[in-house]
């Protein structure tokens, strides 16, 4: 038995930190956890959870729309209400939330609820005083906004308060081209708000295959968003209930809010781990190896605060594999290749792989894509397209991306990454037989190379 008080301490009781907990619980350690704000962190609280239930909020005009085409006629003009939307959504989370804790409980982990910081490599302190000494420490406490310093950005939001806001603005900013930004720029320009959308790119979502770029700018402004591109804000300046927007090209935008969505940062600070000696990257993150142990042996990080790939699935499987190889007598590391990704935006995206701008760089490849009107849209007369595209390796004929734009694209990614994963070839995909009517079956009917025609 050790002398410490528990064998792990997990600071940070988000979906890679309660994963972690729970796994060495279950392996027979004496797990202790800390969490300053709510079990369920960022994803479950004030992340990929509450904001898929608005994107899905925000979908409903344009379903009450559609069905016109189908023959439905609506007694009456639908009306919305945000104070209701955002009473159901705090329902929803705090039942998630307890569960996370339910589970946690009934693995015979320590809970506590509140701040925790490093007092040695073997020690933690709590927020009330209580020292902790523990075999290992594990940081799990995710990421946070960038917080940028130009005159009055304290005036603006972040993701963090969007999803309590009192009313829905009538006129909102976002500033910002990256997953957060693009999606609340559709789900308030879907909801009814006139949204302006800043970045100082000259496309939104850098990283992502250059077709599906294009593709959600187009779909973005055919539902009314305002894309400023190539410039940023340099102000914003409070008069009475409205923020004045300045930005650097010289635009003024009298909005109800503002929100600020350039980014991420992981959330480090102030957790003592400098003066144990733990090491960071140039962006701030913590330094691990493929077992995410940091530089001090007794000190392992997983999630965002590695910036290794910050998507919740990523920071669970790191918990889990942390957990089976430190406690479950069996060695496992996180492949962080094909790793499939969605951006709820509308139109939504699903990717997974390589774009073929980072394909072509690696040797010769072949394209297929298909942008065509859906089965739906022929009824309902809305003017939306699907974007399918295959990047295949010439050379091997192995698939080496698969970028979905259009309606579910995220379920229908999530299967196509399946086959990535185990390293199909677009014979293998000739091969499978095509389910009629869906928009699915394209990824098995292209038979044509793209040559840029």
């Amino acid at each position: 038995m050790s002398e410490r008080d528990v064998d792990l301490f997990v600071i940070g009781a988000g979906s890679g930190g309660v994963r972690a907990a729970r796994i060495a619980a279950t392996h027979g350690a004496r797990v202790a956890i800390a969490e300053e704000y709510r079990i369920g962190g960022t994803c479950v609280i004030r992340g990929c959870v509450p904001k898929k239930l608005l994107v899905y909020a925000s979908r409903f005009p344009e379903a009450f729309e559609d069905s016109a085409g189908f023959g439905w006629t609506l007694p009456q003009e639908p009306t919305f209400s945000w104070p209701a939307l955002i009473a159901a959504k705090d329902k929803e989370i705090a039942r998630l939330s307890a569960i996370y804790e339910q589970n946690l409980a009934r693995a015979n982990v320590a809970i506590h609820r509140q701040r925790a910081v490093l007092d040695g490599p073997n020690a933690v302190t709590l927020a009330d005083g209580t020292r902790i000494t523990a075999e290992r420490i594990l940081i799990a406490t995710g990421g946070k906004p960038v917080a940028p310093d130009f005159p009055g950005a304290e005036h603006a939001i972040s993701s963090n308060e969007a999803f309590d806001l009192k009313a829905l603005p009538e006129r909102i900013a976002i500033s910002g081209g990256g997953y957060i930004a693009v999606e609340f720029a559709g789900i308030f320009a879907g909801l009814g708000s006139k949204v302006t959308l800043i970045h100082r790119g000259s496309k939104l979502l850098r990283g992502f295959d250059e077709d599906v770029r294009d593709e959600v700018m187009a779909g973005l402004e055919r539902r009314g968003v305002e894309l400023v591109l190539s410039d940023h804000v340099e102000r914003i300046d409070l008069e009475g209930d409205l923020r004045v927007v300045q930005t650097c090209a010289g635009q003024t935008l009298e909005v109800e809010q503002a929100m600020l969505a350039i980014g991420r940062r992981p959330l480090v600070s102030g957790l003592g781990l400098e003066t144990v000696g733990v090491e960071f990257d140039h962006k701030g993150a913590i330094q691990v190896d493929a077992t995410s142990q940091t530089t001090v042996p007794s000190i392992y990080a997983i999630g965002d605060v590695t910036d290794r790939l910050n998507l919740t699935p990523v920071a669970i499987r790191e918990g889990h594999a942390f957990a089976d190889t430190v406690y479950g007598g069996r060695s496992v590391t996180v492949d962080h290749s094909n790793v499939p990704t969605a951006v709820f935006a509308t139109p939504e995206v699903g990717t997974v792989g390589l774009t073929e701008e980072q394909a072509r760089e690696r040797g010769e490849v072949d394209v297929y894509k298909a942008r065509f009107r859906p089965m739906k849209a022929t009824l309902s007369g809305r003017d939306d397209k699907v974007l399918m595209k295959l990047v295949v390796d010439a050379a091997t004929d192995r698939m080496l991306g698969v970028h979905i734009v259009g309606e579910d694209a995220a379920e229908m990614i999530q299967i196509a990454a399946i086959a990535v994963k185990m390293g199909a070839t677009k014979a293998d995909f000739d091969a499978t037989m095509a389910l009629h009517p869906s928009a699915a079956e394209e990824l098995v009917t292209l038979r044509t190379k793209w040559t840029g025609a």
